[in-house]
């Protein structure tokens, strides 16, 4: 969760906060999660598998430029202590919350738990076989009641990961109602309006470094794909 200042009544400006590789992670991964889920639905495995690669190596760069990336992308930078999520999340029916430029310290649990829960999803499915149709790469590995156990954590986490996207959505539309904050618009424009006297831009990323990690992550994850072909 980003945040805008479209409330705001003192002088703004309009600054950069989001690098086009983030906003390119951010819409790819929705648009795959929702593939994964229609695939799994609807029988499709062998693109339910494609989609739970393409997912895996788009969360592996986004890790990497967590810590390599953009200032508002790392999580040094939007990781907080609980206690400042918690205080910050008491202040919202106030109503005078400052504007976060990036993930404000709730928005940046958010951030990490969506990420933790879809590589354990990812994880879970490479381990997994419904003994029909899809047999995870790795499912030998751990024996066969071992990947049925995994098979069956893999379509509970599902539930879990439908559960905390409601949550974030729901999140938004908070924002929205509460302070008038637009937290989608910026991820579509990279930027947003902030008051006057802080109009310093984040540091942006280098784009050839997010494109090299990007390769390196999708080598990986089409390493992981070779692998578990028969």
């Amino acid at each position: 969760m980003g945040a805008s200042g479209g409330g705001e009544r003192r002088p703004q400006v309009r600054v950069k906060v989001w690098d086009g590789w983030v906003r390119l992670f951010h819409w790819a991964l929705v648009a795959l999660v929702a593939f994964s889920w229609w695939t799994a639905r609807s029988g499709r495995i062998h693109w339910h598998m494609l989609s739970g690669h393409a997912i895996l190596a788009l969360l592996l760069w986004r890790i990497a430029w967590g810590f390599v990336g953009s200032e508002t992308a790392r999580f040094s930078r939007f990781l907080r202590a609980p206690r400042t999520a918690l205080r910050h999340l008491g202040g919202l029916r106030a109503g005078g919350q400052e504007v976060t430029i990036g993930h404000n310290p709730a928005g940046g649990w958010m951030v990490l738990a969506m990420l933790v829960l879809l590589l354990a999803q990812v994880a879970t499915g490479l381990f997994a076989d419904d003994e029909e149709l899809y047999r995870g790469p790795f499912a030998d590995w751990i024996g066969f009641e071992a990947s049925q156990r995994i098979t069956g954590l893999h379509q509970r986490l599902a539930d879990v990961l439908l559960a905390a996207i409601a949550l974030h959505v729901a999140a938004i539309a908070l924002y929205r109602l509460l302070l008038g904050r637009n937290l989608v618009g910026p991820m579509i424009t990279g930027t947003m309006l902030v008051p006057a006297e802080r109009r310093a831009e984040p540091r942006m990323g280098h784009p050839g470094r997010a494109a090299a990690l990007l390769a390196v992550a999708a080598g990986l994850a089409v390493a992981l794909w070779r692998f578990g072909q028969p």
